[in-house]
């Protein structure tokens, strides 16, 4: 049975870098905010948002990103209800993904929602990365050429680390790309020896 590794952190840890360290390795890893971009392109997801938040987030049927979320960000039932949208449309596009990859003693489920979406429940353990705030606020800042107060936003919107930290079996602290290394090569000893003894 393919166990679910569960990749969390908070906007701007470095889920991605970690997430990337793990397919060198030969580990699938399966980034659920990219599924859940690719699947808001699709029809069906497409009619639902229409349906909840109106044509004013479409100009000539083409979904206006930035302006859904500045209404979800700014709105947490908005967001909810975006959540209750994508949310089952992953679930069902990752059951399909876990099958073609069945033969895989264990596979990775990245997304920075984790606890907040209820994913952790499916996962049989989870690692939470951490990185100082400001580092975070800063990359934030200059991947989405964006504003600091957009990044706090968005921040206060996750879960915080101790919270994140406190149900994630494993913490990987991104101070270097040679410490998440360290760290990887860790939890992947451990996983093997898990799964000999079970």
């Amino acid at each position: 049975m393919t166990k679910i590794i569960g990749l969390t952190g908070g906007i701007g840890s470095g889920k991605t870098t970690v997430a990337n360290e793990f397919s060198s390795l030969g580990i699938p890893v399966y980034i659920a905010d990219l599924e859940a971009r690719k699947l808001m392109q699709t029809d069906s997801v497409l009619n639902l948002i229409k349906a909840e938040f109106g044509s004013t987030v479409f100009d000539k049927g083409v979904l206006l990103r930035e302006k859904l979320s500045e209404i979800v960000f700014n709105d947490s039932r908005k967001l909810e209800k975006l959540n209750g949208i994508v949310h089952p449309a992953v679930k069902k596009h990752f059951d399909e993904w876990l099958l073609d990859h069945k033969n895989n003693p264990f596979v990775i489920y990245e997304t920075a929602i984790l606890f907040e979406s209820g994913s952790y429940k499916k996962c049989d353990f989870v690692i939470n990365v951490e990185a100082p705030l400001e580092v975070r606020i800063q990359r934030v800042i200059e991947r989405d050429n964006t504003t600091r107060e957009k990044v706090l936003e968005r921040i206060k919107n996750q879960w915080n680390d101790e919270e994140k930290s406190s149900k994630s079996d494993f913490i990987i602290k991104n101070t270097s790309i040679e410490a998440i290394k360290v760290e990887i090569v860790k939890i992947l000893n451990f996983l093997r020896i898990k799964q000999i003894n079970s």
